[in-house]
């Protein structure tokens, strides 16, 4: 069970509430965000609602079942929106398209790759700075250093700027510089790091663990929804499976099965999905006929001298035929799936 309390409720109230759940074995855990505040209640047996319905301090009461029950739709009906600086929104009315490096190698890359977004209405870039590699002898990003000119760049031309974070320590640092954190599928269950991120007050672009289930992809972004931070958008990025033709398979399934089961806004990353630049563009359009709300796409001017991932990197020209076809994509979804 899910209790959302007025605004205004007072402790007196709250105590009022805990303890009638507590007389029905039941226990509540307060959950507080910029937005409001929430009682998510857990117990073993059935409960008549109308115990709790009147009481003061009560808004609304739901019956979730669901074991991330913040995020869960059965009780939040609409789709989660959020709104960015200068009022961009991230919704499920206008597909968003984020581009950018895997890594930010120096300015004149990222001025090149603001001109590239600019001219094609782009509003969000991607770029890392701290890069949790599978070696320790590859390129690991610029590091706080190159985020400042990065952010900088990006801002005087009107870019949002998406960036993971690897560690709490991060976090902070990062803060004045970006406008979306992103987690990397290698972080999805480090549950420390999604706490702190869930105090926040920015954006959190949470992608699927490479071989997590869609319960756990939810739990984690459980975490972070209940240590205050509402903006959450799920990332399907692919799973690791048998298969090795590919980097990873992407779960297209996921796409509609989230929209289902979450309020949340849901993106597709077909670059880290199939890992091969000549399939990137198929995966993004398949993505957002399946529902995705979002796509983030790695590009680069000359892809074979990107300081990594260059094999799932599309060049400029590659990108620009990317995006068309992706609006023309999205216009088509609105129009037969009414």
């Amino acid at each position: 069970m899910l209790i959302q309390l007025t605004d205004n409720c007072t402790n007196q109230e709250l105590d009022n509430i805990q303890t009638g759940l507590k007389n029905i074995s039941y226990k509540g855990n307060v959950v507080e965000t910029r937005n409001a505040k929430y009682l998510i209640c857990n117990g073993k047996k059935e409960i008549d609602i109308r115990l709790f319905g009147n009481m003061p301090g009560v808004k609304d009461i739901h019956i979730v079942e669901d074991d991330n029950k913040l995020v869960s739709r059965k009780w939040r009906v609409e789709d989660t929106v959020i709104t960015c600086n200068d009022g961009v929104e991230i919704s499920r009315k206008d597909l968003t398209i984020v581009m950018g490096p895997c890594s930010i190698e120096d300015e004149e890359q990222v001025v090149k790759t603001v001109d590239f977004l600019k001219e094609n209405g782009i509003k969000f870039m991607r770029g890392g700075i701290f890069k949790p590699r599978s070696s320790p002898y590859a390129f690991r990003g610029l590091g706080i250093e190159g985020l400042k000119f990065f952010s900088r760049i990006c801002r005087e031309n009107g870019i949002k700027v998406v960036s993971e974070v690897m560690q709490v320590s991060q976090i902070e640092e990062m803060y004045e510089y970006i406008d979306v954190y992103q987690v990397g599928t290698r972080n999805a269950q480090n549950f420390n790091l999604l706490d702190a991120l869930g105090e926040v007050d920015k954006p959190v672009l949470l992608k699927r663990g490479m071989s997590s289930t869609i319960q756990e992809f939810l739990a984690s972004a459980e975490y972070i929804f209940s240590n205050g931070n509402e903006n959450i958008i799920l990332c399907e990025r692919g799973v690791r499976t048998f298969e090795k033709a590919y980097r990873n398979t992407m779960d297209i399934n996921a796409i509609p099965y989230l929209h289902d089961k979450s309020h949340l806004p849901v993106f597709a990353d077909p670059s880290h999905a199939v890992g091969i630049r000549d399939y990137v563009e198929q995966i993004a359009l398949s993505s957002v006929m399946a529902g995705a709300d979002g796509v983030l796409i790695e590009i680069h001017e000359v892809p074979q001298k990107a300081a990594s991932d260059g094999a799932q990197t599309l060049d400029f020209y590659q990108a620009k035929r990317a995006i068309n076809r992706l609006r023309e994509t999205a216009e088509l979804r609105k129009r037969i799936m009414v």
